[in-house]
């Protein structure tokens, strides 16, 4: 069983209960969990957008050789992180949804099973939920799990945790920005209940008192659909229509209330995009930004939006996966390259400029684009005009042409 030889509950005296998260109930009256906040597509999209933009990344064990670092093929956490931590998942699935957990409840927990010689076999990711965090008189933290009745220790967790004031759970954003979810799912509440109950006219025809009423409901009819038929749909766009017996046509414009109502909708998705660091083009809101800005943004996105949780996840594997005598000479690390590479003929400028400058060869260049190297590609330029200031003067000399070489040129020149 795989908590059999685990930490035994005899120090469970020294331990006090960390609170779990649980639902909140927002100012606007609406009960805000990850099944409600899902609901809003906005937030749907920025968790899921985080999610899987962290699961498509590689994610390698690397090994330090002096200023050096090569891929660890070797370790047996290589494999587990780059195709499969588990039985059950991929590492995208695996990636994907330990980030969804980090969205939606502050911390992704994923118990640790080792072989005899300690070295990870399998990382099973166990909902928040179903973890209570406690902190023990060591300063240490501890999970208990109550469906096992298990309390394991720190070595025995992988914990990745969002923003925490405590230092022992991260904070749920459902919790922190219950009120800005909760407006929104009560705008979006209130949105469908004005359309499922409510009447909207295109425009009502005024009959004046004194031409009498019309006594049966079918003559309404008559005069409503005859005025529909005749004018009403693209074949009729533009028509003249004439009303007898002083009828006139009233013209229904939007009311305010309907109005602010779509206005309210949009500062909900823009309090998602603001709560979870995605820039409002991303969430299939760019009115008025141009094809510039939203590459910007887009950039924008994976430096401040995706990289922190990036750094999060690293630093977590490192303390909870490696070894402390392994830390010296292994790191963990997502590859952002694909993230970064941004358009053809901008990535192609930066190698030229790169190589002409020196500090990137043909093989480094085409490492980046995972490409082979080829015979002779390692071999890195040095500009010419790029001399040490002492030896300017001779430099100079060296490049002066000389008027047997003016001569020559002039002689091209005139032909």
């Amino acid at each position: 069983m795989f908590f059999s030889n685990l930490w035994g509950s005899n120090s469970s005296g020294n331990l006090s209960v960390a609170p779990a998260s649980s639902s909140t109930y927002a100012k606007s009256g609406v009960a805000v969990d990850a099944k409600s906040a899902l609901a809003l597509s906005g937030l749907r999209r920025a968790v899921t957008l985080l999610a899987e933009s962290t699961a498509q990344l590689p994610c390698h064990v690397y090994k330090r050789d002096g200023d050096q670092r090569e891929k660890a093929l070797e370790h047996p956490l290589y494999d587990l992180l780059r195709n499969q931590p588990n039985q059950k998942d991929s590492a995208f699935e695996y990636f994907e949804t330990g980030q969804g957990f980090l969205g939606l409840n502050g911390n992704h927990i994923a118990l640790i099973e080792r072989d005899r010689k300690q070295n990870i076999k399998e990382l099973i990711p166990i909902h928040r939920s179903k973890v209570q965090i406690l902190k023990g008189k060591d300063g240490l933290p501890y999970y208990f799990l109550p469906d096992e009745n298990e309390t394991l220790p720190m070595r025995m967790v992988h914990h990745v945790k969002a923003f925490s004031m405590d230092g022992f759970q991260g904070l749920s954003p459902l919790q922190t920005s219950a009120d800005s979810i909760g407006l929104a799912s009560a705008v979006e509440e209130h949105a469908s209940k004005v359309f499922s109950n409510g009447t909207t006219l295109s425009g009502v025809i005024e009959r004046p008192k004194d031409a009498g009423t019309i006594k049966t409901q079918d003559g309404v009819n008559k005069v409503v659909s005859s005025f529909t038929e005749k004018h009403s749909g693209l074949r009729n766009m533009f028509s003249v229509a004439m009303l007898q017996e002083g009828m006139t046509y009233k013209q229904m414009a939007m009311s305010n209330e309907q109005a602010q109502l779509i206005e309210a909708r949009k500062m909900g998705v823009a309090d998602i995009s603001r709560l979870y660091g995605v820039p409002l083009s991303m969430l299939s809101e760019s009115a008025g930004e141009s094809y510039k800005s939203i590459e910007q943004q887009s950039l924008n996105f994976v430096i401040y939006g995706l990289m922190p949780w990036l750094k999060r996840w690293e630093s977590a594997m490192r303390r909870d996966l490696l070894l402390p005598a392994e830390r010296k000479d292994y790191f963990i690390e997502f590859n952002v390259a694909s993230l970064v590479r941004g358009d053809l003929q901008g990535r192609y400028t930066a190698y030229a400029t790169a190589r002409q400058w020196g500090w990137l060869s043909v093989n480094d260049i085409r490492r980046l684009e995972n490409l082979p190297p080829i015979q002779g590609g390692d071999k890195y330029l040095t500009p010419l005009n790029m001399v040490d200031s002492k030896n300017i003067d001779t430099h100079q000399q060296m490049n002066t042409a000389t008027s047997d070489q003016i001569k020559e040129i002039r002689t091209i020149l005139e032909r």
